[in-house]
């Protein structure tokens, strides 16, 4: 059995959620609260954060690695491009995503010293992709892949961070509610994400 310790309003969590249901897969999602962590994280992450994928003696704590790990194992269906090229732009495109987008939502989160700097540069990086929705479904084309699932917590978690983008990012909140009709990203809330948005 698969097990997922998932914070109940963890973004990166999230993201973990969503790839286990959109492939139908056998697992166990055990809630870890974030304020508290358990001594069982800190024991199986030596960083004490969620996500934590552990299968008999795997243990994995990054998302990305866990979503590609998952991905790899249960092929069907693919999030990750089938072709080496494609993959690798994929990748390329996460590592942008976490360092120009995600590495703010730490911030949001604490909502600390730098939540207003932090809002902005979100605004801003969305801002720049919105064009991308007019063209296409999603963000590499006509396939759900593991870049939608990045940035789908961040979407569902606007109005929580305090975040409007105005009428110009039509496109991409359309995009948005794609994502959110999809039965793996309704089935992968929790009650306190699905609060989050009105």
């Amino acid at each position: 059995m698969m097990n997922l310790y998932s914070g109940t309003t963890c973004p990166f969590s999230h993201r973990c959620r969503i790839v286990l249901y959109e492939k139908g897969m056998d697992f166990q999602v055990i809630d870890v609260d974030l304020f508290s962590k358990a001594d069982e994280i800190a024991a199986v992450n030596p960083h004490g954060r969620v996500p934590v994928l552990a299968e008999r003696d795997l243990v994995l704590f990054e998302p990305n690695i866990v979503n590609e790990y998952i991905d790899e194992r249960f092929p069907h269906p693919q999030l990750m491009p089938a072709d080496p090229i494609m993959r690798a732009r994929a990748r390329q495109l996460l590592v942008g995503m976490e360092r120009e987008i995600f590495s703010h939502m730490e911030i949001l989160e604490k909502n600390g010293k730098g939540a207003d700097k932090a809002r902005q540069e979100i605004k801003a990086r969305l801002t720049e992709i919105v064009p991308i929705f007019s063209k296409q479904k999603y963000m590499l084309g006509d396939e759900f892949s593991m870049l939608d699932v990045a940035i789908a917590p961040l979407l569902w978690r606007l109005d929580h961070y305090g975040i409007d983008l105005g009428k110009a990012a039509a496109p991409l909140m359309k995009y948005a509610e794609r994502i959110f009709s999809r039965p793996g990203f309704i089935e992968a809330l929790t009650p306190s994400e699905k609060a989050m948005r009105k």
